[in-house]
């Protein structure tokens, strides 16, 4: 597999891109190598919970607004509309959904989208096509130019996609302090709130 740096602006070293694309590739190989039957627990449970596909696949924008899929356990019941998680009631989660959502399960298959390069591990959330505030601000902020992460200084900062310039503005702010520190510190601070009582 190729090493491929997805920055179009790139400002930290080539080195240090090469570096977190490679740490990106150990991560989430471990993650599937390791706990890939954890994941089919929790699909087969997902399926005994609600009807339908306990894997949940939605069209994304990634690096250079590039679409791409991505991938997710099921959360919510069949037939929720393709929403920001803001803009979507806590009453269309399941039960299961809920816990997963809360520890943040529902995110390993997305160790797919990391191994394809779609992904980072630590990066802005990914947005959907439809939502156009938040594209304006990424874009007039030049966030589009490093790959989307399952997580980001955004998230561990409590700022969602309901805060488009705010959002953007914390995103161009990871994106020009970015380094492997930076990253292993939102890595901590993500599982940290995770774990947090």
């Amino acid at each position: 597999m190729g090493i491929q740096l997805c920055q179009m602006d790139v400002r930290p070293h080539r080195q240090s891109l090469q570096m977190k694309r490679l740490v990106d590739i150990l991560v989430a190989f471990l993650i599937l190598a390791l706990l890939w039957p954890l994941i089919l627990l929790l699909a087969f449970l997902i399926r005994l919970e609600s009807p339908g596909n306990p894997f949940f696949a939605q069209t994304r924008l990634g690096c250079g607004e590039r679409p791409f899929t991505i991938w997710k356990l099921r959360t919510m019941r069949a037939g929720t509309p393709h929403r920001g998680s803001h803009e979507v009631g806590a009453e269309s989660h399941t039960r299961l959904g809920a816990l997963l959502r809360g520890t943040r399960l529902d995110e390993l298959p997305q160790a797919l989208n990391i191994l394809a390069g779609q992904m980072s591990l630590v990066g802005p959330r990914p947005c959907l096509p439809s939502q156009d505030a938040v594209i304006a601000e990424r874009r007039q902020n030049g966030v589009f130019a490093i790959r989307p992460g399952v997580t980001g200084l955004s998230q561990i900062r409590g700022i969602d996609m309901s805060r488009p310039a705010d959002l953007a503005q914390c995103d161009r702010e990871y994106m020009e302090r970015q380094s492997l520190a930076l990253d292993l510190r939102i890595c901590f601070k993500t599982v940290a709130a995770v774990l947090a009582p």
